[in-house]
């Protein structure tokens, strides 16, 4: 099959799938008496299109294999010319409300699966990589081809991202209409006594993270992978030299990294002395 008599189906079948969802919604409004029109609005010669009245007088004019369609796939059912949709139509519209959300997350992101953190508990998921705030410096390469950001800088960048959700320390810049769960009087404490223990274990470790790092470095990497600034924001913030805020960022998450896997220091083998009987070892 050609590129263009693939191109010409696909759009066919685009337009198909749209007019069966607006098929859907409308019986779905409730019983629709079918009305025979021709091509023009008169009398049939073919029955080719079909007008669908509700109760209320509106109207939908649509073309007849579309509604038989309908009907053979579970869709609609027919009972003394009037059109009723089944539970199936539903599901149809689910469905197809799915399929575009999933093509608009595969066409704007890079969705792939990983192994993420819910709850405590480490869970198989979708997540899109290109909402990390290091995506684009994931992407960037070196002269000698090697990449600009190795896999333990990017791992220690999406941490400190975790840890600074789950400690809920990320700025409210909205006004918030939930209702305060926490009821505490006059003299009674608040703040961190009102969080629950994963938040306050969250907030210990980006503090530990923030200790780590020093003060010269701990600043660019909350700026960019907790309050999602980038780079040129950075730097005209604190002024810093064009292009100066990523190796900051790279230096800052390879310590990071260290923080979070210290680096193993091969041991030296234990010496083992055999003595006969009677040995006393020397003091």
């Amino acid at each position: 099959m050609s590129k263009t008599m693939s191109k010409a189906r696909g759009k066919k079948m685009t337009g198909e799938g749209k007019s069966m969802e607006r098929l859907l919604r409308f019986i779905l409004r409730g019983p629709c008496r079918e009305v025979l029109r021709g091509p023009c609005g008169s009398e049939p010669r073919k029955p080719s299109l079909r007008a669908l009245r509700l109760d209320d007088g509106a109207e939908l004019v649509v073309a007849a294999s579309l509604i038989e369609t309908a009907v053979s796939r579970g869709l609609a059912s027919r009972a003394e010319g009037i059109l009723h949709a089944t539970p199936a139509a539903r599901s149809y519209l689910r469905r197809a409300a799915a399929d575009r959300d999933e093509a608009f997350l595969h066409q704007h992101g890079a969705i792939e699966d990983a192994v993420v953190e819910i709850n405590d508990a480490r869970q198989r998921a979708r997540v899109n990589s290109e909402a990390s705030p290091l995506a684009g410096l994931a992407r960037l390469k070196e002269k000698d081809g090697s990449r600009f950001l190795p896999d333990e800088a990017l791992a220690a960048g999406d941490r400190l991202l975790a840890d600074f959700t789950r400690g809920q320390l990320q700025p409210r810049v909205t006004a918030s209409w939930e209702p305060k769960l926490a009821s505490r009087g006059a003299g009674l404490r608040g703040g961190m006594a009102d969080l629950n223990d994963s938040a306050v274990a969250a907030r210990i470790a980006v503090n530990r993270a923030v200790e780590a790092m020093g003060p010269e470095l701990s600043g660019v990497a909350l700026d960019v992978c907790c309050f999602m600034k980038g780079l040129e924001t950075v730097e005209r913030e604190r002024q810093w030299p064009v292009r100066s805020a990523k190796l900051m960022l790279r230096t800052a998450l390879m310590a990071l990294s260290r923080h979070y896997d210290p680096p193993r220091h091969q041991q030296r083998p234990r010496m083992e002395h055999w003595g006969a009987e009677g040995y006393r070892p020397e003091l």
